[in-house]
């Protein structure tokens, strides 16, 4: 968790932003759940919601309605596209310029996870960025584990 935010901040890719919406079980849907019950911070990038809008209307049409209503529950804050500085750093790291993108934007949102449904085997772009980057799963067992340090910390706090 940063120290700007008491709350884990979570950033979806389209991906896993997708699969929320999709099916009504699974870690994705959690994760929204998560946000709607304010224990996570959500961050989604302007990019996200566009590519997300034609993947839905490509495939789904019929959930376009939902996906409205669950962004609207889980409370999710749209970050600011990335800037150059957070482009060119990115950039270094990934080679596809679209992935690139949401890769700086997490990193200029102060993201503490990336969420992602893609196929991550670049080392190096998982150890040059400053937050975790995994599948729903791997976030809902992060924040778990964020949630107990925190409550031992609060309980040595006490004795």
């Amino acid at each position: 968790m940063s120290a700007t935010s008491p709350r884990p901040r979570i950033f979806l890719d389209t991906s896993a932003l997708f699969a929320g919406i999709w099916s009504d079980e699974g870690g994705a849907r959690m994760l929204l759940r998560l946000g709607e019950a304010g224990a996570i911070e959500l961050l989604i990038s302007p990019r996200i919601l566009v590519e997300l809008q034609a993947a839905l209307a490509r495939k789904a049409p019929d959930t376009l309605p939902l996906a409205a209503v669950l962004l609207d529950r889980a409370a999710g804050t749209v970050v600011p596209a990335a800037d150059e500085d957070h482009l060119q750093l990115a950039d270094a790291l990934i080679t596809h310029r679209g992935d690139a993108a949401i890769v700086a934007a997490a990193w200029q949102a102060t993201s503490d996870f990336l969420v992602t449904l893609d196929p991550l085997e670049n080392s190096s772009l998982i150890a040059g960025v400053p937050f975790v980057i995994g599948t729903p799963g791997d976030a809902l067992a992060w924040i778990r584990a964020q949630f107990r340090r925190r409550s031992r910390a609060a309980d040595r706090g006490l004795a």
